[in-house]
């Protein structure tokens, strides 16, 4: 399927072309049309599965048919969304897509001064992106009025409720029109986001894309074990002497990014850390000089990751292993995007062997183990959890032999010898595999509070 087929009207086609996109993904597949035609949307999907286009492309088409806004500068579209980053990405999504219709979009966030943007929604703005902290705060000062919202998206629900802004969320629910389209997007289904799509979805299509088990298919992994006192020097290893040019570098802690992003940058390698602590400014900043490439290591915190889109991003490096491995999925799937090859690199300390066993389960995948580089640690007898051990034809002296699982014992390994191994995979230029089209789920009527 091509766009042209999505019943796109031209200057979206032209917009979009310009772009030099002309296949849609699974996600944009199948909800443009219901969303074209005003349904309510539940999306569960991962970052990376080309959401945004999903939602704003006929969110345009909407408002451009529909014509001026009544009354004249009124907000017509609100896209609530959990961090800056992701808020400022869908409002570039926005300005290129729209940039052959009138619609007028604001972003606004907080760690920024307020003026500008009270400016730009006074000049009037059809879509509005906002954070909740700075959208409540703007609407408490009464600068901003949400009553003649028309569509209401809500994206990264999950990370909302990881965040802590659920509350904030249903603050800015209960000043929007019951009369609305109600789209809500989540890479997780939790219960509490189960609780909050059945209170303002009305008869919702429901869309899913790429599970959470397949989406690291495409992308080749390898684990390298190494004690937690020598991953910085494995780090700047890689970067020095096995040709990374360029990689997305996860720290469990905004203290240990900001170290490591010095310490790259004293070896010569350029880095900048990014995380909630650092100023707005600071953050855009090096974010854009790593999609520029003018950096080669970006290091981030997950939070502050969340949204992150960078073409052609060829690494992503685990310097410390997630401990919920949805959050390794998250992770690693920003890169190997549009069918280009992806490489995910963990380093996993002797703590961290649960974590991987449970990235493993997760996965269905044996990730493969790195041990020709200078900082291996052979833990192919130590425990993984309760007692469970990893296979002993792990370590160094097995000679790649592959060994059996044995029951619960968490995923055996087996000696690969350092081998670029990728998992076998069809997956073309698409991210991932549909669910077979949207639906309804059952019981799909809207809960009372709308």
């Amino acid at each position: 399927m091509t766009f042209s087929e999505l019943n796109l009207i031209e200057p979206l086609l032209q917009a979009l072309q310009e772009e030099g996109y002309t296949t849609p993904t699974p996600i944009q597949e199948q909800a443009i049309p219901p969303v074209l035609n005003g349904d309510d949307m539940l999306g569960c999907a991962q970052t990376g599965t080309g959401k945004t286009a999903a939602f704003s492309l006929p969110l345009l088409q909407r408002l451009h048919e529909a014509g001026p806004a009544h009354p004249a500068k009124a907000i017509r579209a609100l896209i609530l969304t959990p961090t800056r980053e992701l808020a400022l990405q869908i409002g570039d999504s926005i300005k290129s897509y729209g940039r052959h219709t009138n619609i007028k979009h604001s972003v606004i966030f907080g760690g920024v001064g307020q003026v500008p943007q009270v400016q730009q929604i006074r000049n009037g703005v059809d879509i509005l992106v906002a954070t909740p902290g700075r959208l409540l705060d703007l609407m408490n000062q009464g600068l901003l009025s949400l009553k003649h919202i028309e569509t209401f998206i809500l994206d990264e629900a999950d990370r909302m409720l990881d965040m802590g802004f659920i509350h904030d969320v249903r603050k800015v629910i209960a000043q929007i029109p019951a009369k609305r389209q109600t789209l809500l997007f989540s890479a997780t289904m939790p219960q509490e986001i189960q609780k909050l799509s059945a209170s303002i979805l009305r008869d919702p299509v429901y869309v899913e894309v790429t599970p959470v088990s397949s989406t690291v298919e495409k992308i080749s992994q390898k684990v390298y074990f190494v004690e937690k006192l020598e991953k910085r020097a494995l780090l700047r290893h890689l970067f020095q002497e096995e040709g990374i040019t360029r990689a997305l570098v996860f720290s469990r802690t905004k203290h240990g990014a900001d170290r490591i992003a010095k310490e790259l940058s004293k070896a010569g390698i350029t880095a900048q850390s990014i995380h909630g602590d650092k100023a707005q400014s600071s953050r855009v900043k090096a974010l854009t000089q790593f999609k520029n490439n003018e950096l080669q290591a970006l290091v981030a915190t997950d939070i502050a990751a969340r949204g992150i889109d960078v073409d052609d991003l060829t690494h992503v490096i685990n310097i410390d292993l997630p401990n919920e491995p949805e959050t390794y999925v998250h992770r690693i799937g920003r890169t190997g995007r549009a069918g280009a090859d992806g490489m995910a690199l963990s380093f996993c300390d002797d703590t961290e062997l649960p974590y991987l066993r449970d990235i493993e389960r997760l996965t269905k995948q044996e990730i493969p183990v790195e041990e020709g580089q200078p900082f291996h640690a052979n833990y192919s007898k130590l425990p993984l959890a309760g007692g469970r051990t990893t296979d002993k034809a792990r370590s160094a002296s097995s000679g790649g032999g592959s060994s059996n699982r044995s029951g619960e014992a968490g995923r055996s390994r087996r000696g690969q010898g350092g081998g670029n191994r990728r998992p076998n995979s069809t997956q073309g230029a698409s991210q991932g595999s549909s669910s077979g089209g949207s639906r309804r789920p059952s019981g799909g009527s809207r809960g009372g509070n709308r």
